[in-house]
């Protein structure tokens, strides 16, 4: 196997998936924080994107989240995916959606005012009324634990502070998404991809953003 590096941020959920896979498939690797503030001239030679994470694999390096995460769970026993082609591409159709409502997400916690952002919580509650459609289970397909469930905890996990924050229906009810929510984010490898103060950093970053979403939460720092 090859001496791995993983170049990253703590709060990136797309470095959380590789961190998943890394957990669930037992592979050692080094782990390099940056500053994606101040990104260091190496790690911008290394990333054509300039983006996290980055997996450098001895010589070998490559980027893009999910095609890490790919990579990780091919070359490793076993895998994350299902077995069958049409249930794989399914998976990897509904990872695609993850990607896309985590970026109503950050669309949420940047909103300057609250018409933008209850603009964007209506957009969520849309996609996880239609990814509810497709949950078959304790996990997305049932019992067993794969790499859709894994990305899927890098969204729950946002909803999971911002709840904090508010009533704000994200999943309008549903005892099958909140199933799933609750079995995902319990997983020891999706809470080991996060900080242990994961709540607190995203707050103070949410914060910084002065938009809408952190006078709630300067509402409940003064609470």
């Amino acid at each position: 196997m090859p001496n791995y590096k993983l170049i990253s941020f703590p709060l990136c959920p797309y470095v959380q998936r590789a961190l998943i896979v890394l957990a669930e498939k037992d592979v050692p690797f080094e782990r390099i924080d940056i500053d994606l503030a101040n990104k260091p001239d190496w790690f911008l030679k290394l990333s054509p994107l300039g983006k996290v994470p980055v997996l450098q694999a001895d010589d070998n390096v490559l980027f893009e989240s999910q095609v890490i995460a790919e990579y990780l769970d091919e070359v490793t026993p076993g895998s994350l995916h299902p077995t069958d082609p049409l249930q794989k591409a399914k998976h990897r159709a509904w990872i695609e959606f993850a990607s896309q409502t985590l970026a109503t997400l950050w669309g949420l916690y940047t909103a300057e005012t609250q018409e933008v952002f209850e603009t964007k919580r209506k957009e969520l509650l849309e996609k996880f009324a239609r990814v509810d459609e497709q949950v078959e289970g304790r996990f997305f397909a049932g019992d067993n634990f794969h790499l859709v469930d894994g990305v899927w905890g890098t969204v729950f996990r946002y909803i999971q502070t911002f709840e904090t924050l508010g009533d704000f229906d994200f999943y309008q009810g549903s005892e099958k998404l909140r199933t799933w929510h609750n079995a995902v984010l319990a997983r020891q490898s999706v809470i080991d991809a996060a900080p242990s103060n994961y709540n607190d950093q995203l707050l103070a970053f949410v914060k910084k953003r002065d938009g809408y979403l952190a006078t709630l939460v300067k509402t409940e720092i003064a609470a």
